[in-house]
C-alpha cells in the first residue's frame, strides 16, 4: 500500500496538528514551572511509538478471543498498559518528574502522542477507501472522540498519581492501581457505546467525553496546589 506525498501530507497534518494543539493547551495549564520542552517532544514521539507496540499485542488477543466485551477489555487493557509502561519509562523516572503535576502532564502528552498517531492512520484507511473528503471532515465517532478519550483516560491515571504524589509508597501503589482501572473502564466503554449506538448517539458520547474534560481540568487545578506541607 503506497500514498502520495499529498495524500500523506493531509494525513499528517490532519491527524497531528489536532494533538499538537491539545497538547499546547495543557501545557499552557503548567506555565509556571514548565517540563523541558525536549522532554516533553520526546513523550510526544513516545506516545507516537507506542502505537506501533499496541498493534501487534490487539491482532495476538483478536485472533484467541471470541470478540464482544470480552475482546473490547483486552483492547482497552492493552492500550492503557503500553501507555502507562511508556510514561513510565519517558518522564517517570527522570529528575524532571519532581512536583504533583507533572504526572498529569506527562501522561496526557504520551496520549497525545498515541491518538496523534492512530488518527493519522484511520486517515489514511480512509484515503485507501476512495474516501478522501471522509477522511478530511468526518462524522465518524472513533475519530473525532479519539483525541479526548485518551486525553481523560491516561490523564485520570496522571491526576491518580498527582493527588499523592507526597504519599508514602503503599498508597501511591493503590492509586496507580485504581487511576488504571478507571482508564481501562472509560476507554472499554467508550469502544463498547460506539459499537452499540447510532451516529444519532454521537453527540451524547461527545457530551459525556466533554464532561471527562471538564472534570480532569477541576482535577488538574486541585493538583496544582498541591504541596508537601499539605501532605503526610
Amino acid at each position: 500500500m503506497t500514498f502520495s506525498p499529498q495524500i500523506l501530507f493531509y494525513a499528517l497534518i490532519g491527524g497531528i496538528l489536532p494533538a499538537l494543539l491539545w497538547l499546547w493547551f495543557w501545557l499552557k495549564e503548567d506555565a509556571a514551572r514548565p517540563e523541558p520542552r525536549g522532554l516533553i517532544l520526546f513523550s510526544f514521539i513516545a506516545g507516537m511509538a507506542s502505537v506501533v507496540l499496541v498493534f501487534p499485542l490487539e491482532q495476538f488477543a483478536y485472533a484467541r478471543l471470541s470478540g464482544g466485551l470480552l475482546l473490547i477489555l483486552a483492547w482497552a487493557f492493552i492500550e492503557e498498559i503500553v501507555k502507562y509502561a511508556v510514561t513510565v519509562y519517558a518522564d517517570l523516572r527522570t529528575r524532571f518528574f519532581d512536583e504533583p503535576v507533572d504526572a498529569p502532564i506527562y501522561f496526557i502528552t504520551v496520549a497525545l502522542g498515541f491518538s496523534a498517531l492512530e488518527n493519522v492512520l484511520f486517515m489514511l484507511a480512509s484515503f485507501n477507501n476512495g474516501e478522501f473528503m471522509g477522511g478530511l471532515i468526518t462524522g465518524n465517532l472513533r475519530f473525532l472522540g479519539a483525541t479526548l478519550l485518551h486525553v481523560v483516560a491516561s490523564g485520570s491515571i496522571g491526576i491518580a498519581l498527582g493527588l499523592v504524589f507526597y504519599k508514602r509508597r503503599a498508597i501511591k501503589i493503590i492509586a496507580t492501581v485504581l487511576g488504571i482501572a478507571v482508564a481501562i473502564a472509560v476507554h472499554a466503554a467508550f469502544n463498547y457505546f460506539i459499537l452499540q449506538t447510532q451516529n444519532k448517539s454521537t453527540f451524547i458520547i461527545l457530551s459525556v467525553l466533554w464532561s471527562g474534560i471538564i472534570l480532569l481540568l477541576y482535577l488538574f487545578e486541585k493538583v496544582k496546589k498541591i504541596k508537601p506541607a499539605n501532605n503526610e
